[in-house]
């Protein structure tokens, strides 16, 4: 089995550069006969192709692949057409894997492709959030940490031809979210089994909140409003609009939820800050995400209204 391990980044060198080493320590063993690791520069502005050029002796399994500013949709379609290998498997710039993390993909496929006697399925591996940078694989799994998507890039492992076959990633995603559930929405009216494979585990770093990030966490909420009904118009089903949220039960549950708004981004900031200042940034994102979650879905709707639905 070749493995191609297809990564998108934008401006995220100093963890890119632990998740890079990480996949250079691999353990190599059978199914495994060899594995690459195809980066997709999305047209960064920071010091990331420089850093990669000067250390390229460092990774001997990475490709550099340049483009301009598109996206991780049109990144990964990118990262698929050059890859080599007869599996993908996606990771984010900001996972630290661990040495056995490929390893227990490639298992794992072989074992579902021997027993079903065909390649219908992925491997979907554990993603445990971390905000520590020195030591991200020294945090412990989490119920937070617990997915119910079908598919997200995070941590899976597909055939190429499979992959190929759904179509790839839809490029009209431009802005932050959807793309790759989309995808998975393609990959299960295929019939493509979802293998959980809980064993390939990928530590998702990012930094612990602070108030000066409450204005992006603001736009990323209304960027997914936007890609939601890119979702939406491609899939109008029950099973969509719940993804999304796009239901008059969501209205009402972030409305209670946020005492119709009174709790919001601005009333919880002294809140916030003073979690955030005893050491508590975890629940003061728990927290914040009540009014993060009531905006997104407001500006669903609002965008929903302006485009006709």
């Amino acid at each position: 089995m070749f493995l191609s391990v297809v990564i998108p980044t934008y401006n995220r060198l100093p963890i890119l550069r632990q998740c890079l080493e990480a996949l250079e320590r691999q353990q190599l063993a059978a199914p495994i006969e060899r594995f690459e690791v195809v980066l997709v520069d999305d047209g960064s502005t920071d010091a990331t192709v420089a850093w990669l050029q000067a250390n390229a002796a460092r990774f001997p399994h990475l490709r550099l692949i340049r483009q301009d500013h598109g996206g991780p949709a049109e990144g990964r379609n990118r990262g698929v057409d050059h890859a080599c290998g007869d599996v993908i498997v996606f990771i984010d710039s900001d996972l630290v894997v661990r040495s056995d993390f490929l390893l227990c993909h490639a298992r794992a496929l072989a074992k579902r492709w021997q027993q079903s006697g065909q390649r219908l399925c992925f491997t979907y591996g554990a993603v445990i959030n971390t905000a520590n940078f020195e030591n991200p694989s020294s945090e412990p799994h989490k119920l937070n940490d617990v997915s119910f998507a079908y598919f997200a890039t995070g941590n899976v492992a597909i055939s190429k031809e499979v992959l190929e076959h759904a179509g790839l990633f839809d490029t009209a995603f431009r802005l932050y979210g959807w793309e790759d559930l989309e995808l998975g929405e393609r990959l299960r009216r295929m019939g493509v089994a979802l293998v959980r494979c809980p064993e390939a585990v990928g530590y998702h770093w990012h930094p612990a909140l602070s108030l000066d990030q409450i204005p992006r966490l603001v736009q990323v909420e209304r960027e997914r409003a936007k890609m939601g009904l890119v979702f939406y118009r491609k899939h109008p089903t029950r099973r969509v609009r719940f993804i999304i949220q796009y239901t008059w039960l969501h209205r009402l549950l972030w409305e209670l939820l946020t005492l119709g708004g009174l709790l919001n981004e601005h009333s919880l900031r002294p809140l916030l800050g003073w979690l955030i200042r005893r050491g508590q940034p975890g629940l003061a994102m728990e927290l914040l995400r009540l009014p993060l979650n009531r905006l997104g879905v407001r500006a669903l709707y609002a965008e929903a209204r302006q485009q006709g639905f």
